[in-house]
């Protein structure tokens, strides 16, 4: 079994309305960023997994994501599973 690591983003569907995207646009335009035109808030994930390959490790971290981490009615997800770097793993 390798060691991998998943970097996994939730965030709110586009047609859900997100309030912490706009106090956090309105908060931006306030410091002078007048042209920023939106903003989304969401979360991020790592999660390192021991998995045989890399498919194994992609449909582990899909299940996750749909079982526990997101949403599925309100946000959608997005993920990328790469080998554990060395330095990292041992």
């Amino acid at each position: 079994m390798a060691a991998w690591l998943a970097k996994i983003d939730v965030t709110l569907k586009p047609t859900v309305n997100d309030p912490p995207g706009l106090a956090i646009r309105e908060a931006l335009r306030q410091l002078g960023f007048s042209r920023v035109e939106s903003a989304r808030a969401g979360k991020h994930f790592e999660v390192v997994l021991e998995a045989a390959d890399q498919t194994s490790a992609e449909a582990d971290v899909r299940t996750m994501c749909q079982r526990l981490l997101a949403n599925p009615v309100i946000e959608q997800f997005d993920f990328v599973v790469a080998p554990m770097p060395a330095e990292v793993a041992g």
